[in-house]
C-alpha cells in the first residue's frame, strides 16, 4: 500500500513528496480511515511507529480554510519538547496548506503566548498545565474545537496530568472527535475512555510489550555505577559503531553524575537533558543530537519519551527502569522507520528483579554477555549503592518520631486553654455582660436603674 491509495488531496501529496515518503506505517494505513470518519479513536502503537502522522493526515485533509480566530483543532502533549516536535511534524506537512499552528508549553512568557493567540489560529498544540492557565485568561476560547488529540496519554496520566485533562474536557464543546494514540494500555488510560469517550474504535497496532524485531537487545551484568561507567566509557570509544547514542538514566541526579563522569572523556561530543535544564538548554541539546553535533545525549524517560530522532544507533539503559514497559518505550528511540537498531542495558545484582519483569513483558530473554575483560571493576560504591547501618543493639541511637523535641515545654495553667464547646458563649456574655448599642449613649445607664 502505498499514500496514493489513501485517497489525500495533492498538497498532503505535495508535501509527502517532498519528505520522500510514500509508503504509511501500519499505524499510519489503519487508523486514517477511522479518524476520517469522525469516530473517537484508540491508537496502540509503539513509540517510533508514526503516530503523529497517523493523526495528522486525516484532519489536515479534511480541515477546511477558515479565517476564525478560534482553534479549531487542538493537541495535547505531555512536555515541552513534544510541542516543539509535533509543530515542526504539522508545519511539513501543511507546507502547501494555508493554515496557521500554534505551539504552547510552560516555562516561556505566557503574555508572548496571549498575542500569537490573539492573530488567529487554526490548530493549537499544547501541554495541559499551560493550554488550562490560558483557557481561565478568556484569550484562549475553546469553543470552536472540533477534534481533540491527546498524544502519549499513558505519559500525561504518569506524571499526574489527569486532573487537569478532566478539566479541560469540561470546558471543550461536547460536540468534538476524541483521538487518543499511546504506546500502552494501562489501567489509568482505560478509565479516562470510559469516562470520556463515546464507543472509540480501537486501532491496535502491536501488543504492548512487543519488541520492535529490527532492534538487537544485549544486556550486561555490572556489578556498580562505577564498573558501568568503566563498562560505558569502553563501548564508546569505538565511535564508528556509536556513532548516535542515547543512554538512559533513572533520575536526574544521576543523569548530572553520568555526565560529570563522562564529560572527562568525551568532551564535545556529549549533551545532557532533564527537567531542571532550563528550556532553551533543553530544546538546543536535542537539536545539536539530532543534527550530529553532539554523538552521545543522556536523558530521563519522560525527556525523551516520544521524541523522534532519525538514525540512533544504540540505546544504552544505564539504568534498569522499573517499569517494564519504560524500557520498550526507551528501545524505541532506535530502530524507527524500519531501520536498525542496537539496545543495551546494564543491569546490577538489585536490579535483576526488573530485567524478570521485562522479559516476561516480552516473552524473550535478552541475551548476556561477558564484561570485557579489560574493563576495570571497581568496588567503589556511590551514597544510593552503600549498605545502611542500622545497630540493632543501641538503643540510644533510635529515634523516637512522636517524642517532643527539645524546644517543647507544658504551657503555664494561665496560657493553656480550655474547650468550652458550646456553653463558650455564654460564659463570655456573663463576664462582660451585654455589649453597648451603637448610637444608644444611655442604654447602660438604663441597664443600671433597672
Amino acid at each position: 500500500m502505498t499514500f496514493q491509495d489513501l485517497n489525500l488531496n495533492t498538497p498532503l501529496y505535495n508535501a509527502l513528496d517532498d519528505l520522500g515518503f510514500t509508503t504509511p506505517t501500519p499505524i499510519q494505513e489503519q487508523a486514517f480511515n477511522v479518524v476520517a470518519s469522525g469516530r473517537d479513536v484508540v491508537g496502540i502503537a509503539q513509540t517510533g511507529t508514526g503516530k503523529t502522522f497517523a493523526y495528522m493526515l486525516p484532519i489536515l485533509k479534511n480541515l477546511k480554510f477558515s479565517k476564525q480566530d478560534n482553534p479549531r483543532v487542538l493537541v495535547l502533549v505531555p512536555t515541552r519538547e513534544l510541542v516543539v516536535q509535533v509543530v515542526d511534524e504539522i508545519e511539513k506537512l501543511s507546507k502547501y496548506i494555508n493554515n496557521r499552528v500554534l505551539g504552547v508549553y510552560g516555562g516561556t512568557n505566557i503574555n508572548t503566548q496571549k498575542q500569537a493567540i490573539a492573530q488567529g489560529i487554526d490548530i493549537l498544540v499544547a501541554t495541559p498545565g499551560r493550554l488550562y492557565d490560558l483557557a481561565l485568561t478568556r484569550v484562549l476560547q475553546l469553543k470552536s474545537i472540533q477534534k481533540l488529540v491527546i498524544d502519549e496519554v499513558d505519559v500525561m496520566l504518569d506524571l499526574g496530568f489527569r486532573h487537569q485533562l478532566i478539566n479541560i474536557f469540561d470546558i471543550l464543546p461536547e460536540r468534538r472527535q476524541n483521538i487518543m494514540f499511546s504506546a500502552t494500555m494501562t489501567q489509568d488510560v482505560d478509565l479516562l475512555i470510559n469516562d470520556f469517550f463515546k464507543k472509540p474504535e480501537r486501532v491496535s497496532i502491536a501488543v504492548s510489550g512487543t519488541p520492535l524485531d529490527n532492534i538487537k537487545q544485549i544486556r550486561y551484568n555490572v556489578p556498580n555505577f562505577y564498573t558501568k561507567v568503566n563498562l560505558l566509557v569502553q563501548l564508546l570509544q569505538d565511535t564508528d559503531q556509536y556513532n548516535k547514542v542515547l543512554i538512559f538514566v533513572a533520575f536526574k541526579r544521576m543523569a548530572d553524575r553520568l555526565f560529570e563522569k563522562l564529560d572527562e572523556y568525551f568532551k564535545e561530543e556529549l549533551c545532557v537533558i532533564h527537567s531542571n535544564k532550563t528550556q532553551n538548554y533543553r530544546l538546543r541539546s536535542i537539536e545539536q543530537f539530532r543534527n550530529g553535533e553532539n554523538r552521545i545525549l543522556i536523558a530521563t524517560d519522560v525527556m525523551a519519551r516520544g521524541l523522534d530522532i532519525d538514525n540512533v544507533s544504540h540505546v544504552i539503559n544505564f539504568d534498569t527502569p522499573e517499569y517494564a514497559e519504560n524500557y520498550m518505550h526507551r528501545i524505541g528511540r532506535t530502530g524507527r522507520a524500519e531501520r536498525e537498531g542496537e539496545a543495551l542495558v546494564f543491569s546490577t545484582e538489585k536490579e535483576q528483579d526488573a530485567i524478570e519483569n521485562i522479559e516476561s513483558l516480552m516473552k524473550m530473554s535478552i541475551p548476556v554477555l561477558e564484561i570485557p575483560e579489560d574493563v576495570e571493576i571497581s568496588t567503589d560504591l556511590i551514597e544510593e549503592e552503600r549498605p545502611q547501618i542500622r545497630e540493632r543493639n543501641n538503643p540510644t541511637k533510635r529515634k523516637d518520631e512522636d517524642a517532643p523535641g527539645p524546644a517543647f515545654h507544658e504551657k503555664s495553667e494561665k496560657n493553656s486553654k480550655e474547650n468550652l464547646g458550646g456553653s463558650y458563649k455564654f460564659k463570655i456574655a456573663a463576664k462582660y455582660k451585654k455589649p453597648k448599642t451603637r448610637g444608644d449613649k444611655n442604654y447602660n445607664k438604663r441597664n443600671k436603674k433597672k
